[in-house]
């Protein structure tokens, strides 16, 4: 599959999947060795359902989206790659059946991961990410997703080297640095993290190609501009939003904070 050209946008833009009959947001564009100055604000917020209440699931997603959140994040484990058990790809298709359109990010903590991949495309999947850890051949896996109209993304652990993704970043949608141990919610930030960061920010940037920098764990109020600063544009944030009083307002309040935190990245 070809790649898809990624264009720069204020706010979250649209490029159609047909095969799901939703419209995921377009990443925004880079100059090579530099992000494009259009683009400073375009940065993504993506709830983890994770922490969500399952038992009124579809409500939660529905709030937290209109309360000004981007896109909507999976984290799917399977007790084998990580120490916990989540959802599938039931679940997926239960929250596009209810009507959520928003984009879906499928972070797969899985091993094998190949099985599993066609299954949540079918279900709905907008973004499809792996650990490199998980597979076999990373770039037969990447090629997968693509094959599949996902778009594909590498998922580093805290002591995963960027390195594994250096000859593949032509396949690359995404890259994901866990600041966290994968496995469970509400854990704390790992301040290495930033330095990681800058790294892949400077691997991207010099690569020329249109890539997502996402980070997964322990992201709240308090961090998020530093987090940005460091490089990332694409922020996974689960008890940091979802949790009590389980209101829009509250989910709200919370999001425009981390608007206003982005707001002064520089």
């Amino acid at each position: 599959m070809a790649r898809l050209s990624l264009l720069a946008c204020a706010g979250v833009a649209a490029l159609a999947t047909v095969a799901h009959g939703f419209v995921p947001p377009v990443p925004r564009s880079y100059t090579r060795g530099r992000m494009a100055m259009a683009a400073k604000k375009d940065f993504w917020i993506a709830p983890s359902i994770l922490s969500a209440d399952f038992a009124k699931l579809g409500q939660e997603v529905d709030n937290v989206l209109a309360a000004g959140a981007d896109i909507v994040h999976f984290d799917v484990m399977d007790n084998h790659y990580v120490p916990n058990l989540t959802i599938g790809p039931m679940v997926c298709k239960a929250l596009r059946d209810h009507g959520v359109t928003a984009p879906i990010d499928v972070h797969l903590m899985v091993s094998p991961v190949d099985r599993i991949i066609p299954d949540f495309a079918d279900a709905g999947a907008s973004f499809i990410t792996f650990h490199p850890e998980a597979t076999n051949h990373i770039d037969r896996t990447l090629q997968l997703i693509k094959s599949k109209g996902c778009k594909s993304g590498l998922v580093f652990n805290p002591a995963t080297p960027l390195s594994l993704a250096q000859h593949v970043l032509d396949k690359v949608d995404i890259i994901l640095l866990m600041s966290v141990n994968p496995g469970f919610g509400g854990q704390s930030f790992i301040p290495e993290t930033l330095k990681k960061l800058k790294e892949a920010r400077k691997m991207i940037d010099e690569s020329g190609y249109d890539i997502r920098l996402e980070v997964d764990g322990g992201v709240g109020v308090a961090n998020i501009k530093d987090i940005a600063e460091a490089g990332a544009d694409f922020f996974v944030a689960g008890s940091a939003i979802l949790k009590n009083p389980r209101t829009q307002d509250a989910y709200k309040a919370t999001i425009d904070a981390m608007r206003a935190e982005l707001a002064k990245v520089q």
